[in-house]
């Protein structure tokens, strides 16, 4: 589980079906997450996390920040980087 403070690069971007349970839509979770710049090679920091449920989450892209549920992060699979725990 990341925190804030923690960086890495993303392994792969891929809603399954089921996976945004009371949302949207595997394909179109999917669609929107390319879009926001969660590709596969990106470099990301985690910059917050809400104070309740620590949801939603606040995540560096680039020069970019983009807010996201929790649930929705669970589709985006990444390494950390061991020196920013």
């Amino acid at each position: 589980v990341a925190r804030p403070g923690d960086r890495g690069v993303i392994l792969e971007v891929g809603a399954h079906d089921g996976a945004a349970e009371g949302g949207l839509e595997a394909e179109e979770l999917e669609r929107r997450l390319l879009e926001f710049g969660f590709v596969e090679g990106a470099a990301f920091e985690l910059l917050h996390e809400g104070a309740v449920g620590h949801d939603p989450i606040a995540v560096r892209l680039g020069d970019m920040r983009v807010a996201l549920r929790r649930r929705d992060a669970h589709n985006v699979w990444v390494a950390l980087d061991p020196r920013s725990r």
